[in-house]
């Protein structure tokens, strides 16, 4: 087992793997910014190293500077979290070559699944259903015409290096697609410094289901069910489940199959995520993308289960087999988890500042993982999300219950936050 992790991240993930290590008797690092001298995963860490100014490039997203406080500190491992350089395959890369063990994927599951266009098509070949649509990139709005004539309008218009809602157009018709299509061109170029896309037919009644799979260095890979992520705002999740309501068991089965198909196609070793969006009215699923990381949402599958997956991604990091097989992950009950967000309610639009009176609902099966605390100030510089409200129940109607229950007695003053959102939801 490692002697040292180094947690290359901030905020609640900083802190949901600091209390893995600690529960697994491992000693932890924490980096943290200049914005997060007072942030509550230092307070947490054993030890904790200032890394650089505010901005992320300058200090969680420096390669350089996290490898030298590794040394510094004696850390044999790092957890990347999620975000910032956890599908960075260059990082990864500098770990291997430094000596320094990545827990996550290898450099080559990033790089296979980091291009949505040339994942989708080795999807294609290991027999994962795939949206209908091109073959490969448009490169021209008169190539897209073209194309979505075949295809057939509504279209979906993707930047093939986009995420995180970046880089995503629809088109209903011929009248819309030019826009539409030079809008995702110029996200791409803008955010990822890459503007090839593609188009796909757009599925009118969607949910969006992903699939939890893991994979150790011994070839073993397996399912832990599925979430459903369909409730978003600027195509970001804001609601998770386990299990969906809309998939029935029989597709259930074959989706958690096909998951495992994908994973093990490229050899695939840690934590991630297969992502698929479900035709609601047909009841088919595709292959949208797979995240090569822990999720944000990995707390309801956690719940569900009973597999803590932060413990599980660190032993397969140090070579260990999956310490479960196919057939003993089982789901048990409903859970549902909820981001808590800085932001205005109603704009969306972040709301950074000081909090004056923070206040978490406790009680059975209410789980909360999150940083804030009163008289913390939120950066603006990061992610508007503070805290995971998660829940569980026997049933849905139970998990709900409990988590109205625990939004009522959940209060934050000083900044405003979607909480009353997820009350009115």
């Amino acid at each position: 087992m490692f002697k040292k992790v180094l947690i290359a991240n901030r905020g609640e993930i900083a802190i949901r793997v600091i209390r893995a290590c600690r529960e697994m008797g491992i000693p932890n690092v924490a980096v943290y910014s200049d914005a997060d001298r007072n942030s509550l995963h230092v307070m947490l860490a054993d030890e904790a190293y200032h890394i650089g100014p505010a901005p992320s490039v300058e200090s969680y997203l420096c390669i350089d500077k996290i490898i030298s406080v590794a040394k510094r500190s004696g850390a044999d491992a790092i957890h990347p979290g999620y975000g910032f350089l956890s599908e960075n395959a260059a990082f990864a890369r500098a770990l291997k070559q430094a000596e320094i063990t990545f827990i996550g994927p290898t450099p080559e599951n990033i790089e296979a699944m980091g291009d949505k266009l040339a994942s989708r098509e080795l999807m294609k070949k290991a027999g994962v259903p795939t949206v209908p649509g091109t073959e490969g990139t448009v490169d021209s709005v008169e190539h897209a015409v073209e194309a979505c004539k075949e295809i057939g309008y509504p279209v979906m218009i993707k930047a093939s290096a986009g995420g995180g809602g970046k880089g995503i157009r629809v088109a209903h018709s011929e009248a819309e697609l030019p826009s539409a299509f030079r809008a995702c061109q110029s996200e791409g170029r803008n955010y990822f410094n890459d503007d090839r896309v593609f188009i796909e037919r757009f599925i009118q009644n969607p949910k969006h289901i992903e699939v939890q799979v893991f994979g150790d260095k011994h070839g073993n890979v397996v399912h832990l069910f599925e979430r459903e992520c369909s409730v978003q705002r600027r195509h970001q999740k804001i609601i998770e489940e386990s299990p969906s309501i809309s998939v029935p068991d029989d597709v259930r089965k074959k989706m958690g199959d096909v998951a495992v198909r994908a994973a093990s196609a490229i050899k695939y070793e840690g934590a991630g995520t297969i992502e698929f969006i479900f035709d609601n009215n047909s009841k088919e699923f595709f292959f949208m993308e797979m995240n090569t990381r822990l999720q944000v949402e990995h707390p309801i599958t956690e719940l569900v289960t009973g597999i803590d997956l932060v413990q599980e991604q660190i032993t397969v990091a140090a070579g260990k087999e999956l310490s479960f097989k196919q057939e003993d992950v089982t789901q048990k009950g409903h859970a549902i988890e909820l981001r808590i967000c800085a932001e205005d309610p109603v704009t969306m639009a972040p709301s950074p500042g000081k909090i004056r009176i923070y206040r978490a609902p406790q009680g059975a099966f209410v789980r909360m993982d999150g940083y804030a605390y009163s008289g913390y100030e939120i950066p603006i510089h990061y992610d508007p999300m503070i805290a995971k409200l998660c829940v569980w129940g026997n049933d849905r109607q139970e998990c709900i219950k409990r988590l109205n229950r625990a939004l009522m007695e959940f209060m934050m003053t000083g900044v405003k936050t979607n909480i009353v959102l997820h009350r009115n939801i």
